[in-house]
């Protein structure tokens, strides 16, 4: 399953990784690398929370980006 996963820098230089699909799934990290680690730890614990209360899964979003000249 791929999700989307945005990246942000706080006013603090930590940098804030969110899910859109899953609400309220956020982590952070001080580098890149952290925060990708963290929030994809973020992201199974949810997964595996919908499963355990037979909620439904997101669906997978089709992501393109357009590259403006």
């Amino acid at each position: 399953m791929k999700l989307r996963v945005i990246l942000e820098r706080d006013e603090d230089g930590m940098i804030i990784a969110h899910c859109p699909a899953l609400p309220g799934c956020v982590s952070q990290g001080r580098t890149r690398e952290e925060a990708l680690a963290n929030i994809t730890e973020a992201i199974q614990g949810y997964l595996e929370s919908l499963r355990k209360h037979g909620e439904p899964l997101p669906e997978p979003v089709d992501e393109v980006f357009v590259e403006i000249p």
